[in-house]
């Protein structure tokens, strides 16, 4: 079941009532595997917000569904109502059969009734499908098209014609109306994008988890492209399936091997080829703008494969088209060249019908006196309109066409430089959309592949021009590529702009060395003038030097803002990057929102805790990561700290409970069960036999290690208790809290000797001193104070610029 699938389920459900949008961007992600923390990243929220948008969510659903429901059963919940639902439908008289509406074709229905109850339930995924509510003409193709995929049953039939013509509007509305027919000819129905074309394998295993319900996924399947071609046959051959990849041109060669597929897509080929030529009962419907070359000799006007070549539409189609963007005056002469002149193209008129309105009144025979330049490519088109609009539209453009994949509001809110309010993105949006420059699809937007093309022509265009000159601009403001992002996008991304922006750089220059020479002069003059200022520039200088293979050891990036870069494979050897702020950006090993870290006391190892559950453990002497504990849920893991003798990791976590894990086997040796609320803080007793823990619900617990009995829980906080540690010598805990209170308790008696005030809100983080004479602690109230152990009183206030989330000493208790 699809993320679609089950939001249409969901509406069934809840009746009158409905998601908000960030409830369903929540949803969607979650259903699709995504973390909280990266669903936040994504969506351009806070992952806390995100975390307490998904809480009440899950509540509200269990509400609906009167069962439980969570992030991690979600699935299983909305599979079981959908069975419930089919198993009431076949019991129930046959309802009236109910059309699936363009205006949710994102929201299809997960049945469609037939006339027939023996008729098979149809099933459909629309993916990034545009919205074609409006669309005019093309009834005779549409026809054409019926009649071929259901009485003659084609196996593959290619729907081509030149940027612009419609082919993406026409194969949706297809589908739409089979979808819509009644008539069964079809069991399944798929609509995919090759915009950014994942591998051969992979669209197989999207195609075949599809078709078997679920039943097979890709880890099932046969890793290879044979035997997952195998597979997605059987289901062909089992049943009516209609396969629509649309853009097809993407995975094509250009110039003289036109035609040809691109060597990383090779494999689509062979799929074209055995569906082609095998016998099934199921259709591939491709839009391109030219035919793969093994359809193209397999091709005929009776034979299982066929071509349709899409023309302009005519005068009256188009007339339709410029009168549903506002009022237009012309003679029927006037209208019929209007037409004439730009090849009733779709794409083409619904951009010059912006120029007539804005420039003209609508009026066509005053546009049409203006000039006589005959449409030969619609970029000329694209060029007026893109520089008559405004600095943020121009910005949203890029940004549109540098993601290559649909974009919601917040996403694109987060990306933008300067930050914009969502109430003038929106207003952006709608002047773009009223110009025929983006689509939208559900929530999300995007641009027809020939805009996108042309943006990306212009960014590269540009970009090279301020790199050659070391003005940047569009540089600073715009990230060239996406680093989390999926890979098979990110690859688009630097085959469409990283590459050919290097490649037109590396002429310029006279190859990689000079570039190199001129990309780290660059860097330094971006460290004098835009030192730690927001922007993509730090980001898109590590990917340029990463597609180059420049070697980086020793490499200066400190004082830069550094986002959307990917450095996976990158190693980064004694590179700097002090004071720098990174974001949206992927190292070697990815990492949730880091809560805590701790050095083993024997120093070869340091562990990591995060958002999402997890617990790394890293080897210090070369940075390897060597394994990571994972609790089954997706907590947040608030602390963590090692034995004296490095042997287990103690960490504590928002579901109340501490666990002990062995380092070398990242296996969990014990749960420690107790506290009634989350446990922010976990700390060894310098013995090592005993653990503190302390809480939200304001105590702190000590355990036995060997036994995991509770010895001793200390109450006296009226708030949550942030932080506690250990005396070196064992004899005292201190504990820290959201109270604005420390108290400092004798570990034997349980006994509080202190209580120390003077912070004026909550305290983040303790630390005795070696020696211990002194207690350093931090707050939010942007000081840290220095108390004498002895006294409980306060010898020392630091003030400092924001609040302080840790405090430490140097090992000779001189500096903390």
């Amino acid at each position: 079941m699809t993320a679609e699938e089950a939001l249409a389920i969901l509406d069934q459900v809840l009746q009158q009532e409905h998601l908000s949008d960030v409830q369903e961007i929540v949803f969607r992600h979650c259903w699709e595997g995504q973390t909280y923390a990266e669903i936040a990243e994504n969506a351009g929220y806070d992952t806390g917000y995100i975390k307490d948008v998904g809480s009440k969510l899950w509540k509200f659903l269990s509400g609906a569904f009167g069962e439980k429901v969570t992030k991690n059963n979600l699935q299983a919940v909305l599979r079981r109502c959908q069975q419930s639902a089919e198993i009431r439908e076949a019991e129930a008289p046959l309802a009236a059969p109910q059309p699936v509406m363009p205006q949710v074709l994102s929201r299809a229905s997960v049945s469609v009734g037939v006339d027939d109850a023996s008729l098979p339930t149809l099933h459909t995924d629309w993916g990034d499908a545009i919205d074609v509510s409006t669309f005019y003409g093309r009834a005779e193709e549409l026809e054409k098209l019926a009649h071929w995929l259901i009485a003659d049953r084609c196996r593959v039939v290619s729907l081509l014609g030149m940027g612009g013509i419609g082919k993406t509007s026409l194969s949706v509305k297809l589908a739409q109306h089979l979808a819509a027919s009644q008539t069964a000819a079809f069991q399944f129905i798929i609509w995919r994008s090759l915009r950014n074309a994942p591998t051969a394998e992979e669209m197989l295993a999207d195609w075949i988890r599809f078709l078997s319900q679920e039943q097979e996924t890709e880890l099932e399947l046969p890793p290879d492209l044979n035997g997952r071609l195998t597979r997605l046959i059987h289901y062909l051959r089992a049943t009516h399936c209609l396969l629509i990849l649309d853009n097809a041109e993407t995975i094509l060669r250009s110039g003289e091997f036109s035609g040809y597929f691109r060597p990383e897509y090779d494999g689509y080929g062979e799929i074209f080829k055995r569906l082609a030529e095998l016998p099934h009962q199921s259709c591939l419907l491709i839009t391109s703008r030219e035919n793969p070359r093994p359809l193209t000799v397999l091709e005929g006007e009776t034979l299982p494969v066929r071509a349709l070549r899409l023309s302009g539409i005519s005068e009256t189609e188009a007339r339709k088209i410029l009168q549903a963007k506002g009022s237009f005056a012309g003679a029927d002469a006037e209208w019929q060249e209007l037409t004439t002149r730009y090849g009733g193209n779709p794409l083409a008129l619904k951009v010059v019908a912006t120029t007539i309105q804005e420039l003209f009144d609508g009026d066509i025979a005053a546009f049409l006196a203006e000039g006589t330049t005959v449409f030969d490519d619609i970029r000329y088109l694209l060029g007026q309109q893109f520089d008559r609009l405004s600095n943020l539209e121009q910005a949203i453009m890029y940004w549109l066409a540098i993601s290559r994949e649909p974009m919601l509001i917040p996403e694109l809110q987060a990306d933008l430089i300067p930050a914009v309010s969502k109430s003038k993105l929106i207003e952006a949006i709608s002047v773009l959309m009223w110009r025929s420059l983006i689509d939208k699809t559900i929530n999300h937007y995007t641009q027809q592949p020939v805009i996108m093309e042309y943006i990306v022509e212009r960014l590269i265009e540009q970009v090279s021009r301020e790199v050659i000159d070391e003005k940047p601009f569009l540089f600073i403001r715009h990230a060239l590529i996406k680093a989390p992002v999926k890979d098979y996008v990110r690859d688009s991304q630097i085959r469409v702009i990283l590459q050919p922006l290097i490649d037109r750089l590396c002429e310029e220059f006279s190859g990689k060395l000079g570039l190199e020479q001129h990309l780290n002069q660059l860097l330094v003059n971006l460290q004098t003038t835009h030192k730690t200022a927001a922007g993509y520039a730090g980001g898109n200088l590590l990917n340029l030097f990463r597609q180059l293979g420049t070697d980086l050891t020793g490499a200066d990036f400190s004082e830069l803002a550094i986002s959307q870069a990917y450095l996976q494979d990158v190693p980064l050897h004694q590179v700097n990057f002090s004071a720098t702020q990174i974001s949206k950006s992927v190292f070697a090993q990815r990492l949730g929102s880091i809560l805590s870290v701790a050095f083993s006391p024997n120093g070869k190892l340091l562990a990591s805790s995060d958002a999402d559950g997890e617990i790394c453990l890293w080897q210090v002497a070369d940075g390897k990561q060597l394994l990571i504990c994972k609790e089954e849920q997706n907590h947040w893991v608030w602390s963590v700290c090692f034995s004296p003798d490095s042997q287990i990791l103690a960490s504590s976590s928002e579901d109340t409970m501490i666990r002990l894990w062995d380092t070398n086997t990242g296996e969990c040796l014990q749960e420690l069960a107790g506290h009634t609320h989350w446990t922010f803080a976990v700390a060894f007793s310098p013995d090592g036999k005993h653990i503190a823990s302390s809480s939200e619900d304001q105590t702190i617990k000590i355990w036995d290690i060997s036994t995991g009995e509770c010895l001793t829980t200390l109450t006296g906080h009226t708030e949550g208790v942030r932080s506690i540690t250990f005396s070196v010598n064992g004899e005292w805990l201190a504990s820290a809290s959201s109270d604005q209170t420390i108290r400092l308790w004798n570990v034997e008696t349980a006994a509080c000797r202190h209580v120390l005030t003077g912070h004026r809100s909550m305290i983040r983080s303790i630390a005795f001193s070696p020696d211990q004479r002194w207690l350093a602690s931090c707050s939010d109230d942007q000081t840290i104070r220095l108390w004498n152990i002895e006294t409980g009183t306060c010898e020392r206030v630091f003030t400092c610029e924001s609040r302080s989330w840790s405090v430490a000493f140097s090992p000779n208790s001189q500096f903390c």
